[in-house]
């Protein structure tokens, strides 16, 4: 049997954290291993604790999620440390800029307690979790602001063959290497094979990457995210 994933939750809010402790610690397979109220307890935390993944709040006050994604993603000690992001609501103008910090993707806090357990395991499992419509409507949002140049998507993506860009599609609209797999009529190690091939070509950390890479690019349509 597999050790639990050790969780830690990062929200300002002291009822919040209570709320998701009691739903976290009664699954058999994680274990809360503690709760930090600012993004820069949150760090400290992560790297006393040995925590799995955190679950971060994206407005925390001394440091923020975002900023706290950062150091945690930037800390070679920490590199096996996934984070899922929470926010208040789905079109948080955030969420991009954290999924660039290093969050491996994001939940809105009125989610259903099942859905928050499943969420912890998709991202403790590495894959990313990504709301399809409010991932897009999102990048959608940053592509527009011209302070933030896009990448040459295009010629990212002449290095991908044409399944790897069908997998690419797929990996951008939320879809887990099962579901892939599913979709094109593959066996879910080839399936992960492809993704792992497309993270290589792109140089992406992640696939929350991946998922900003297919939209930028335009593989992926903001507008017509399905």
């Amino acid at each position: 049997m597999n050790a639990p994933v050790r969780v830690l939750l990062a929200d300002d809010q002291a009822l919040v954290r209570a709320a998701f402790a009691l739903l976290v610690d009664s699954a058999p397979d994680m274990t809360v291993v503690g709760q930090a109220a600012t993004g820069r307890e949150a760090v400290r935390l992560a790297r006393e604790a040995r925590a799995d993944l955190v679950v971060m709040d994206i407005r925390m006050p001394d440091l923020d999620g975002i900023e706290a994604t950062r150091l945690l993603a930037a800390d070679e000690d920490l590199a096996g440390v996934r984070v899922l992001m929470l926010t208040t609501y789905d079109t948080d103008e955030h969420v991009v800029e954290a999924l660039r910090a290093g969050a491996s993707g994001f939940l809105v806090k009125d989610t259903r307690p099942a859905e928050l357990l499943d969420a912890i395991r998709t991202v403790a499992a590495g894959e990313a979790l990504l709301s399809p419509g409010p991932t897009a409507r999102l990048i959608a949002r940053v592509l527009r602001a011209p302070e933030i140049p896009a990448p040459d998507g295009d010629g990212c993506l002449e290095q991908l063959s044409p399944r790897e860009r069908q997998v690419l599609t797929l990996v951008a609209r939320g879809l887990t290497n099962t579901e892939i797999a599913d979709t094109l009529g593959l066996s879910p190690l080839t399936a992960k094979t492809h993704v792992s091939r497309i993270m290589g070509k792109l140089a992406a950390r992640d696939r929350a990457q991946l998922v900003i890479l297919a939209y930028e690019s335009g593989l992926v349509a903001p507008s017509n995210p399905s």
